[in-house]
C-alpha cells in the first residue's frame, strides 16, 4: 500500500509562493550610456535579489545604442548619457508615454593611470607635455562633447588638436588611458571613483561651469509596456537603494 504524505500548510505556503514568484519573474534587456554600465550591474545585482527578475545589460555609446533602437534593437529600457537623445524617442513616438526622467546628473574628469601625474585644477592641459589626450567621440558620446565644451572654455580645443585620440564611447576612451596608450584623457567620473574617493591614478574633477549639465535620461521602449520587470526597475532606479549607488560612484540625481 501506498501511504499519503501531506505537507504542513506552512511549508505548501512556501512551496507555492516560490511558485508564483519564478511564475512572475520576467527578464528586462537595459541598454545602458558606457559611464554608467558598472552602477548598473550593481544597481541590478540587487534589484534581482529583490523581485526575483533577471536584467541583461548592453552598454556602447549614447549615439549607437540610438541607432540601434531604430533599427529594431530589443532593448526594453535605455539609460542614456544625455537627456537629448531620450527626449527624441519620445518625440518619435518610440517610448511608453510618462517614462522619461532624469536618473542621474554625470560629472566630467581629466584623468591619467599615473599618480600624481593631472593636478587637481587641470593645469598640465596648458603645459601640453604630453603625446595624446583621449576624448570620447563627441558627435556620439555626450562625456566627449563636454570633454571639448572644456577644452573650448580653457581656450585650448585647436592647439591641442592634434594630440587627441578619440574612442567610440567613454568606455573605450578609458581603456586608451588605463592602458598607457593616452598619458590622459576625459573620462566619467564614475569609472574612476567610488566609495567617495579616486580608484587609482590621479585628476582633476572638472567644474561644472566648464560644460553643460550632463543630464542623463531614462525611457521605456515601447516594446516594454507591458513587462512587469521593465516596470519594477524603472520604479527602482528611483529608490534610495539606488541613489545611494550613485552617490558612491559620483552621481548626483
Amino acid at each position: 500500500m501506498f501511504k499519503t504524505f501531506r505537507l504542513p500548510k506552512l511549508v505548501l505556503g512556501l512551496l507555492m509562493l516560490c511558485a508564483s514568484t519564478v511564475a512572475l519573474a520576467e527578464t528586462v534587456h537595459v541598454a545602458v550610456a558606457a559611464n554608467f554600465v558598472e552602477p548598473l550591474k550593481n544597481i541590478s545585482g540587487q534589484f534581482e535579489q529583490a523581485t526575483g527578475h533577471k536584467v541583461m545589460i548592453t552598454g556602447g555609446s549614447t549615439g549607437k545604442i540610438y541607432a540601434q533602437i531604430k533599427n529594431g534593437a530589443p532593448y526594453d529600457l535605455f539609460l542614456a548619457a544625455d537627456a537629448k537623445t531620450p527626449a527624441r524617442l519620445e518625440q518619435e513616438n518610440a517610448i511608453v508615454p510618462g517614462s522619461r526622467f532624469t536618473y542621474a546628473i554625470g560629472k566630467l574628469a581629466l584623468w591619467s593611470a599615473k599618480p600624481d601625474y593631472v593636478d587637481q585644477h587641470g593645469e598640465i592641459l596648458k603645459k601640453q607635455s604630453f603625446n595624446h589626450i583621449a576624448i570620447a567621440a563627441p558627435k556620439l558620446a555626450p562625456y566627449g562633447l563636454a570633454a571639448m565644451q572644456t577644452l573650448e572654455k580653457m581656450g585650448l580645443d585647436k592647439t591641442l588638436q592634434p594630440k587627441i585620440v578619440q574612442g567610440e564611447n567613454i568606455g573605450q576612451t578609458y581603456q586608451f588611458i588605463a592602458s598607457g596608450n593616452a598619458e590622459l584623457g576625459f573620462v566619467a567620473l564614475s569609472q574612476i571613483y567610488k566609495d567617495g574617493k579616486l580608484k587609482n591614478g590621479s585628476a582633476w574633477i572638472v567644474d561644472t561651469s566648464y560644460y553643460q549639465p550632463i543630464l542623463q535620461d531614462a525611457v521605456m521602449l515601447e516594446r516594454a509596456k507591458n513587462n512587469v520587470a521593465a516596470t519594477e526597475l524603472m520604479h527602482y532606479l528611483k529608490s534610495d537603494v539606488a541613489h545611494k549607488v550613485l552617490r558612491s560612484y559620483g552621481y548626483a540625481y
